[in-house]
């Protein structure tokens, strides 16, 4: 088969798939959203958020340069930018994008 029909059918089949689970949760819950579903949408953003903090920083050796150092200005400018502007997609690429520069450019 031709690579580039494939390559169609494939994203084809990843889209309906993504969409199909987009919509899930609409055709299923269609009068009421469950208790149980409710609380795991309150609870599960802050517990992935920290999740994701601790996968960040796990590999920090405060013993060896540069210390952490780069990953601790990238942190506080995130959260700084976050408690500012509430907005976590211009704190998440601030970050990284900083942390980018002082791994790249400074340390």
């Amino acid at each position: 088969m031709n690579t580039n029909i494939s390559a169609a059918i494939l994203i084809a089949a990843m889209s309906i798939t993504t969409i199909l689970l987009r919509f899930l949760p609409f055709l299923v819950f269609k009068k009421e959203t469950p208790p149980y579903i409710a609380y795991l949408g309150k609870v599960l953003p802050p517990a992935i958020i920290g999740m994701l903090v601790i996968y960040c920083l796990k590999d920090i050796t405060p013993m060896a340069s540069p210390y952490g150092i780069p990953e601790l200005i990238a942190a506080v400018c995130v959260v700084i930018l976050q408690v500012w502007k509430r907005n976590s997609l211009i704190s998440i690429l601030t970050g990284t994008v900083l942390y980018m520069i002082l791994v790249q450019m400074v340390f």
